[in-house]
């Protein structure tokens, strides 16, 4: 419940403290006294758009105070202490609104930003203005309305969440789609080249090792016909050793006729031959070092080229070529995996769609009840507002081929303001006297279903009055057992059902130098003569003053 209500320097408002209680609480004045300046001061408070106008003239910054008594348990205290912010008995949301635009905000002194605050106000205080007709004469405004009469923001938000994932699986499915396309696109260059890379299995540092043997290869090729030369001229037909041991056997068969004279030469010629079998035995072993296999050069020069050629085709250096097959075999996996992904979240969407379609017909059919009962509601207002031959009805249409974050229905308020009509758009139907008359019904029955402890109603009885006045009145009344209600209002029928009556008046501050805006609490008398004036205008009557006498009793 709002309690006390402070400003400081706001448009004609130098300086007002009020204080408010629980039950109906009326504002009247003369249009200009500065009741719309009260409520747009309130609304400052509660986290509405600032306006460097709102300050004072001469002034450098205006401030609004609203201070709440909060019960144990309500909503208002979770988002508070969620914000870290104490809370005791009372809850006091200030706004300081500078003459240069800026506002700063906060929360039993505390600061916090614009947005909070109207979180936080919008469990606390609920506005009707009189400008509300657009959002209630606009189809797209309905449903919510109808939502929040039955108290369906749980199922709303349930359907919204639903609706959000059912997109997300959608986005998550169109994603991983695309990806396996694109892969699918690639498969089958890659099953090839992983095919013939894993075919060829490029062996670590093979390059350098065949590459080295085919240079041995190659290099003995061309040394081995001089070392069969060297061994043909030691051991061959016209070889030298077979020649000296020809000599040496010769001159043995003489050694017995001149030993002195021949056997130094046949020790040297067995020198001579020794050294010659150590050299043809070198050479033998040459020859056998550089033997080769024609076929092995062949088949070593053939695998070099075909590692060279994979290089080329791959573009990658040769030692890089298992990392390749690797890759394609990774890329091959991916694919498999991204197939059965696919096939998970296909599932994934098909539980997204079932979980939406569940919340959105459980949101549907809690609409069509909430519809019928504004419809019973609204209806039970209408004859004391003089459209007893009237009906209101909720046109609810649930197409199923709809997804939205709002569920599958659309909904629109009609009116039938005459018997054998056929019901239609409240907007088009209904005409202008009716119009507001439909509306302030509806304004009624919503409010009734509201969650804040403070509703203020700004002058939604414009342009009625009499019989229907009076009967604003009574639902005002009706409101205030059960919340705080303040109404500014011009209808003497709704300022006699005041518990509490305030008087808001413009007054000349010095001599001529500026008008201000003073708010007066009225007693009996007082609130009389109020009432005496809202009926007769500018010159109170003996007759006026009985009038006010008569409506104060009658509401009492």
């Amino acid at each position: 419940m709002l309690s006390r209500l402070s400003i400081r320097d706001v448009v004609l408002i130098d300086q007002l403290d009020l204080e408010f209680s629980p039950g109906l609480t009326i504002l009247t004045g003369e249009t200009g006294a500065g009741k719309s300046i009260l409520l747009d001061a309130l609304a400052l408070a509660l986290g509405a758009r600032g306006d460097g106008g709102l300050v004072r003239h001469g002034q450098a910054q205006g401030q609004v105070t609203a201070t709440f008594d909060l019960p144990e348990g309500h909503a208002a205290r979770a988002l508070v202490e969620g914000q870290g912010i104490e809370i005791g008995d009372e809850l006091i949301l200030r706004r300081v609104q500078l003459a240069d635009g800026r506002t700063r905000a906060y929360v039993n002194d505390q600061s916090v930003s614009a947005q909070a605050l109207r979180t936080l106000a919008s469990a606390l205080v609920e506005i009707h203005g009189q400008h509300d007709e657009r959002a209630l004469t606009d189809p797209s405004t309905h449903r919510a309305l109808v939502d929040a009469y039955g108290g369906l923001e749980p199922l709303a938000a349930a359907t919204e969440r639903a609706y959000a994932a059912l997109r997300e699986a959608e986005r998550a499915l169109e994603t991983e789609r695309a990806r396996v396309a694109a892969a699918e696109a690639e498969a089958d260059f890659a099953a090839h080249a992983h095919e013939e890379l894993t075919r060829l299995a490029v062996q670590p540092d093979e390059e350098a090792t065949l590459a080295a043997r085919r240079q041995a290869m190659m290099q003995g090729e061309k040394v081995v016909a001089d070392i069969r030369d060297a061994r043909d001229h030691l051991t061959g037909e016209a070889a030298i050793l077979p020649l000296l041991h020809s000599v040496s056997r010769r001159l043995l068969r003489r050694l017995p006729q001149a030993p002195g004279l021949i056997e130094p030469s046949v020790k040297a010629l067995d020198e001579a031959i020794e050294a010659l079998e150590r050299a043809n035995r070198a050479v033998e072993d040459a020859i056998d070092a550089s033997a080769y296999d024609p076929h092995e050069l062949e088949r070593c020069e053939e695998r070099l080229f075909a590692l060279r050629a994979m290089g080329r085709k791959h573009n990658a250096p040769i030692e890089s070529l298992p990392a390749l097959a690797q890759k394609f075999a990774d890329e091959l996996a991916a694919l498999a995996a991204g197939r059965s992904e696919v096939n998970r979240l296909e599932a994934n969407l098909n539980s997204a769609g079932e979980a939406y379609r569940a919340a959105a017909v459980a949101l549907s059919a809690a609409r069509e009840r909430s519809a019928r009962e504004l419809e019973s509601a609204v209806g039970a207002e209408l004859a004391p507002l003089k459209l007893d031959r009237a009906e209101f009805s909720v046109d609810l249409r649930r197409d199923e081929a709809i997804f939205a974050a709002s569920g599958y229905d659309r909904v629109e308020f009609f009116v039938r303001t005459n018997p054998g009509s056929r019901p239609g758009p409240l907007m088009k139907v209904a005409s202008g006297g009716e119009l507001a008359r439909f509306l302030l019904a509806i304004k009624v029955r919503l409010a009734e279903r509201g969650t804040a402890p403070t509703l203020v109603f700004d002058e939604i009885d414009t342009g009625v009055g009499g019989a229907v006045a009076d009967a604003m009145g009574q639902r005002l009344a009706r409101l205030s057992a059960r919340a705080q209600v303040l109404a500014v209002t011009h209808a003497p029928q709704v300022a006699a059902r005041a518990q509490n009556h305030y008087r808001i008046v413009k007054t000349d501050v010095g001599v001529g130098e500026r008008v201000a805006t003073r708010v007066s609490r009225l007693g009996a008398i007082e609130r009389r003569e109020e009432i005496a004036r809202m009926l007769a205008g500018a010159e109170i009557t003996r007759e006026a003053r009985a009038a006010a006498e008569s409506l104060i009793e009658k509401a009492e």
